[in-house]
């Protein structure tokens, strides 16, 4: 086919190999332009429902990517119960790494969709997120490819409102997940795997 690279099994390859690394350091692989480039391309070519395009993406490098997880230790310090040590080496893990991706979607042009096509309001929500997770796994997926390791985190709404305010970003802007990434330090543990019989089913 014109303009393919490569077989299925080469994707699907790269789909096996990605795994959760929580071993980071804040080498890196790749130059922080590549990981700039593979970003933009993933952002651009992943598709979206009605063609929205309303994943944002905010990529954070040095003292940045740092001032992040300072920000979610400490607003997790200040709701805290009991002994905060496993919490604070798991945040300093993290800050370990080399650079953040934040995902957000852009609530105003689901707003926008909600309002013009009336007819389908309640799946706009769902459709967002069902593409800002194909972009998570596209970004995620291709980081690894180049030879980074990456973990997905989930410390929004907590801390919405101190990123918004630090990076100055639009109020409409909803913080969905957080991605650090480096240069592994470990490998990913052992993976277990349900019967496929049990989670597909295929007919003639």
């Amino acid at each position: 086919m014109a303009g393919s690279v490569g077989t299925a099994n080469d994707f699907l390859t790269a789909i096996r190999e990605r795994r959760t690394i929580y071993g980071l350091s804040k080498e890196s692989t790749i130059s922080d332009e590549r990981i700039v480039q593979i970003v933009e391309e993933s952002v651009k070519h992943t598709p979206s429902a009605f063609n929205s395009q309303s994943a944002r993406v905010v990529v954070l490098f040095g003292e940045q990517h740092n001032t992040l997880w300072d920000i979610t230790k400490e607003t997790l310090r200040a709701i805290a119960k009991g002994d905060f040590q496993a919490t604070e080496q798991k945040m300093n893990g993290f800050r370990n790494a080399h650079g953040t991706v934040l995902y957000f979607e852009d609530m105003s042009v689901i707003d926008g969709l909600q309002s013009s096509f009336p007819l389908y309001k309640d799946n706009f929500p769902v459709w967002s997120m069902q593409s800002n997770g194909m972009l998570q796994l596209v970004i995620w997926t291709a980081l690894e490819s180049e030879g980074l390791g990456a973990n997905l985190q989930h410390y929004n709404p907590l801390i919405d409102d101190k990123v918004k305010a630090t990076w100055k970003l639009p109020d409409t802007w909803k913080l969905l997940a957080q991605m650090p990434f480096g240069k592994p330090t470990a490998p990913a543990g052992d993976k277990e795997f349900k019967p496929l019989e049990e989670r597909m089913k295929v007919f003639k």
